[in-house]
């Protein structure tokens, strides 16, 4: 709170009122870097003093493992949060930088309204207070914001999952496999499939010869599941690779969720009784249908997920 409102404040308030908001000492964290104070009413501190300290002192024990600080204690506070009246909708997150003597800086940052505060930029003007105390170092809103999101593991994972989409649709394009692998196995998270999770086991549903210049029929160099029917009646190759693709989609299916596995096992059972060809065409087909519905419904359950994934 700028010192001038607080003395217009102080002079309309009785000398009761003013040890009432006085008297609470500040929230103090992370061996004094961070301190949560305010010159409000008591019911305000008691419904926001402590979660706003718990969340401003997350974010930097967050920096602290990302930038790999060494923690130290800190006479006075790098990274003061000053709490307002609360009962407005001022969304405002006001960060200074202020002079503590001729050698020292802290930040102390302004919510005029601790309940309507927006909570990212709160998050943003913490790291870059952060960088202030602990690194001595200024930056801007881009390179908190980057900081930030390298820092969290939900955030890196879909800016990951981000790139990912873009190699898999084609908008970025590269010769180096083993980044595409890299990154393909960083983004992979077991007990739970992502969109890309889906897609990349998507992208192994077709059956292709033992050699890429090996058509199959004399006609197909690759061919889906649903061609696969027709085919496996007049080539034996067919059967022999729906066979290996069984134990294949099962081993990229399991351990990224329960949807997922549903869809790798219909499609497992569908290729098993494609390389045994006893049931009729028509049988297996449906089979296939209810692999592919399995499929989108993982697809869908993955993209709900990922939208509503918790921040930090």
């Amino acid at each position: 709170m700028p010192f001038a409102l607080a003395a217009i404040l102080a002079a309309a308030l009785t000398q009761e009122e003013i040890v009432e908001r006085m008297k609470a000492p500040p929230a103090t964290r992370l061996d004094g870097l961070v301190q949560v104070t305010g010159f409000c009413p008591a019911k305000v501190r008691e419904e926001f003093q402590t979660p706003i300290a718990i969340f401003v002192s997350d974010v930097c024990e967050r920096m602290y493992r990302y930038t790999h600080d060494v923690r130290r204690r800190f006479k006075s506070p790098g990274v003061v949060v000053m709490l307002g009246e609360g009962d407005t909708e001022n969304t405002n997150v006001v960060s200074t930088v202020q002079r503590r003597d001729e050698e020292t800086f802290y930040t102390r940052i302004w919510l005029e309204s601790p309940a309507a505060a927006d909570i990212s930029a709160l998050r943003r003007a913490t790291v870059k207070a952060y960088y202030l105390a602990v690194r001595g170092e200024t930056i801007d809103d881009d390179a908190a914001e980057a900081a930030m999101r390298a820092a969290d593991p939900g955030l890196r994972r879909a800016d990951e999952r981000a790139e990912m989409r873009l190699w898999m649709e084609g908008v970025k394009t590269s010769h180096d496999d083993e980044y595409f692998l890299a990154l393909r196995r960083k983004i992979s998270s077991l007990g739970h499939a992502s969109p890309e999770d889906v897609l990349v086991f998507a992208s192994r549903l077709m059956l292709f010869p033992e050699t890429f210049s090996s058509p199959f029929c004399g006609k197909y160099r690759s061919c889906t599941f649903a061609e696969a029917v027709g085919l496996a009646a007049r080539d034996a190759r067919i059967r022999f690779l729906a066979l290996a693709k069984e134990t294949e989609v099962m081993a990229f299916g399991g351990g990224r969720g329960d949807e997922l596995l549903s869809a790798a096992s219909a499609y497992a059972a569908f290729l098993h009784e494609l390389a045994m060809y006893k049931k009729p065409p028509e049988e297996l087909l449906a089979m296939l249908y209810d692999a592919e519905a399995k499929l989108k419904a993982a697809y869908d359950k993955a993209e709900y997920d990922d939208a509503h994934q918790d921040e930090w």
